[in-house]
């Protein structure tokens, strides 16, 4: 079967840094194929009309992947407003600049301070994108509905 819309795409998948090859992140991922942002779109584009064993290397500049850093979402909050038991590494949900939920990563405590930041990780980098079609399969009419894969590499109900 080959890669259109409305197939459900598991890919085994490498990320690396374009200049110096650092791996930066690797694994494997499920994706509803067709527009539903499930994906990197210039990946997806790669992909169209491929079939499972297809393998490409796409490098993708920073507005191509994650985008550019918002410092607007990196944020110092005092140590007494949360939880006990928070870690650097850790995650904790709060309101965005737009007022949605933002997931923000516990990146640095010092003193009485935590430091967070709304950014992907991966933000404000250009990267390589090395990837292997491991499966595609027609997607479920579920699938299609909710917009996202389910099972295996993809979401979970």
């Amino acid at each position: 079967m080959n890669i259109t819309k409305d197939t459900a795409v598991t890919l085994h998948y490498k990320i690396a840094d374009p200049v110096t090859g650092k791996p930066l992140d690797s694994g494997d991922v499920a994706y509803l194929h067709g527009g539903y942002e499930n994906i990197f779109p210039k990946v997806e584009a790669a992909l169209e009309g491929q079939a499972a064993g297809f393998a490409a290397t796409i490098d993708l500049a920073v507005a191509d992947a994650f985008g550019e850093r918002d410092e607007s979402l990196v944020r110092v909050i005092p140590k007494s407003e949360f939880p006990p038991g928070v870690k650097v590494g850790g995650q904790l949900q709060g309101p965005g600049n737009d007022g949605h939920m933002t997931v923000f990563n516990v990146v640095k405590i010092k003193g009485p301070e935590v430091h967070l930041d709304g950014n992907h990780p991966l933000a404000g980098k250009p990267l390589r994108f090395a990837a292997t079609v491991t499966e595609v399969r027609a997607a479920t009419p579920e699938e299609i509905a909710h917009r996202h894969v389910h099972g295996g590499h993809g979401h979970h109900h």
